[in-house]
């Protein structure tokens, strides 16, 4: 795509609590966002299978009234997950392997200066101030009963 700065994106080989970094996406378009995601990810650390979205981090996370079930990356199709009232920023990344990957979405809208200063924070000291994620929930899809 044209116009795109390089992935914005910070891994930790050793995460901060269960945080393993943070992404600053372009936008709160998800279809480009997570597709710039998959496509440009470290081959090194694996290959994405699927995504687990905060809702309200995107403007488009629903078609229809109905949660998003998909993006198309270079490779293909990538499924797309939600918990529909979840507002913690968080993309889960369900790598090949199985493994998950927890990354706080940093707001697009931000300046350079706020972004840059946000996505060191994380790095170094983990999920932000005032968040109150169900980690056991984020690794439990099962729905609710």
């Amino acid at each position: 795509m044209e116009g795109r700065v390089p992935l914005r994106l910070e891994l930790d080989d050793d995460p901060v609590g269960f945080l393993h970094g943070a992404w600053w996406p372009q936008s709160r378009d998800l279809q480009p966002e997570a597709a710039d995601l998959v496509d440009h990810f470290p081959a090194a650390v694996g290959r994405i299978n699927r995504l687990l979205i905060s809702r309200p981090d995107w403007d488009s996370p629903a078609a229809d009234g109905r949660a998003l079930r998909r993006i198309v990356a270079r490779r293909g199709p990538i499924k797309v997950g939600s918990f529909p009232s979840d507002d913690t920023h968080l993309m889960i990344l369900t790598m090949a392997t199985g493994r998950r990957l927890r990354l706080v979405v940093v707001p697009s809208d931000l300046d350079d200066a706020e972004g840059a200063r946000r996505m060191r924070a994380v790095a170094e000291h983990g999920m932000p101030a005032g968040t109150d994620a169900d980690w056991d929930r984020w690794d439990d899809e099962t729905p609710a009963h």
